[in-house]
Parts: structure tokens; C-alpha cells; sequence
């Protein structure tokens, strides 16, 4: 889609990556970022610009723990990568030109795509474009212009079976935010552990915190007694530090009790 130019809002390594290939295309427009802020909020102040081909943003940013949970409206095409919490709240497609989304976080196993795209978004690059990566190709070929994963198309096809048995996507997100209330409360109300993300902007799918600077030191400590405890996984990412607990749709409520009884175990020990 990208023609001359493109507006993008940077609010975490996955949008800043996606800035940087856009790049090689055309000019970029980096409207918003919270970069200065090491990723804590999602900017709220910017001015979209009408002569840009798209506006281009990133859901949920799985390294910072923040995630924008509503539809915005844009005055020009807007494209949304929706990797990590596509399926975790009900979207108005008819706001956007494209989503697109790794399956690997809330659909099936890596190795398939979703694509969601308006038809009178097509063609209206001037540039040769090559042919695996022209979405006309994939659409004229009903998905199968090359030999497509059968694994993960056919693990995806039973997590939308099970998504609808469970009650569909507006299911899952009252789950999901029941799972992210409880573990946000334990760690707002402990006294070793605090958020790393605006409140504001907090993340359903990924929960980024880490320890109070006075008790800084027992990060390993943590970390080892909740692996005593089976509990596996949790390391935050270096540029962040702390700890990470993803809880995609996948994870069950009793996995979340689990890990806040045993930060308050381990809360007692101290």
C-alpha cells in the first residue's frame, strides 16, 4: 500500500521493525512514539496526515506489556498488526484496509498468516511488486499459490471450533480480562513487585512487571523459586528486565492463580 508516503506510530520493537522495512519503500511519517519512555504508554496526541497512503499501528506489544484495546478512527486507510491479541476482543473490521497476524499466539502453531484485507485496497501501488508478496497473488490462488503449512491451517481450524464452543470471541475476552485483572491486582497491591506499563495501557495478553528497586536483587531468586514451583517462562525481555507472563487465550485461569499464589509465597519469605 505504500505508494510515497506512510504514517506509523511507534509503540514498541514490532511497530519500530515494521517502520524500519517500510523504509526501504517510501517515506515514513513516524507520527507518535513512546520510545523516550522505554514503550510504557501508547500515545494518545498526534496528528494523522491526510496525504499519507495509510496509518499504520501495532495492537499489543508483547516485550512491553502495553496493548491498544479499541478500534481508532483514522481519516486515511488503516493498517494494524494484530499478532499477539488478534482473537481477544471483538474488532470493527470495517474500520480498517488491512490486519495481519502471526498465528502463533492466540490461533495455531508459527508458520501461517492471517491476512485480512479490503479488496479496493489492491493495486494501487505503482511499483512492481513481487509476486509472493502481492496479496492478489494468495487471493486468486484461495491461499494455496504455494504449498500451504497443513499443520498449523489445520490446528487453527480446531481453535476457532473451540473459540465458538466456548462462546466466541466475546468469551474469551471477559476470560482474558479476568486473568489480567487478578494478576494486575496482585501485583499492584504487593510489596515487591510493580507494573512496568501505564495503567492506562495495560496489556491483557502479555503482563510485564518487575521488583521494586529495594528488592532488585532477588529477581533470580524469583525467578528460581517460581521454576521450583513448575512455573516456567516468565523472564522478561533484556530491555525490560523482570519478569513477562504471557496469557494468551490459551492459558488457562487456574495457570494465572497458580503464579499469583506463588508470588506471594514468595512475598512471605521475605
Amino acid at each position: 500500500m505504500l505508494n510515497k508516503k506512510a504514517a506509523y506510530i511507534d509503540t514498541g520493537v514490532w511497530a519500530a521493525k515494521a517502520i524500519k522495512e517500510a523504509k526501504l519503500f517510501g517515506e515514513v511519517d513516524v507520527i507518535a512514539s513512546s520510545k523516550d519512555a522505554n514503550y510504557t504508554f501508547i500515545p494518545k496526541e498526534y496528528n494523522i496526515p491526510a496525504d499519507a497512503d495509510y496509518l499504520h499501528i501495532t495492537t499489543n506489544n508483547t516485550i512491553y506489556g502495553t496493548e491498544l484495546r479499541k478500534d481508532i478512527d483514522s481519516p486515511i486507510p488503516l493498517v494494524a498488526d494484530m499478532s499477539s491479541d488478534i482473537f481477544s476482543r471483538k474488532i470493527d473490521i470495517s474500520k480498517y484496509n488491512v490486519i495481519y497476524a502471526g498465528a502463533q499466539k492466540n490461533l495455531a502453531p508459527s508458520g501461517v498468516t492471517i491476512v485480512i484485507v479490503k479488496e479496493d485496497s489492491l493495486g494501487k501501488v505503482e511499483r512492481v511488486i513481487p509476486t509472493m508478496l502481492d496479496y492478489k497473488t494468495h487471493i486468486s490462488k484461495g491461499s494455496m499459490f504455494n504449498t500451504p503449512p497443513c499443520l498449523p491451517i489445520y490446528s487453527a481450524l480446531q481453535t476457532l471450533k473451540w473459540y465458538k464452543e466456548q462462546g466466541g470471541v466475546e468469551a474469551m475476552e471477559k476470560i482474558d480480562k479476568i486473568k489480567a485483572a487478578k494478576l494486575y491486582d496482585a501485583i499492584d497491591s504487593s510489596k515487591l513487585f510493580v507494573g512496568t506499563a501505564n495503567a492506562e495501557d495495560r496489556s491483557i495478553m502479555n503482563v510485564c512487571f518487575v521488583m521494586k528497586p529495594e528488592y532488585a536483587d532477588l529477581e533470580k531468586a524469583f525467578i528460581d523459586f517460581a521454576s521450583e514451583k513448575g512455573i516456567v517462562g516468565i523472564k522478561g525481555h533484556r530491555s525490560v528486565g523482570g519478569f513477562r507472563a504471557s496469557i494468551y487465550n490459551a492459558m488457562p485461569l487456574e495457570s494465572v492463580e497458580t503464579l499469583i499464589s506463588t508470588m506471594k509465597e514468595f512475598e512471605n519469605k521475605i
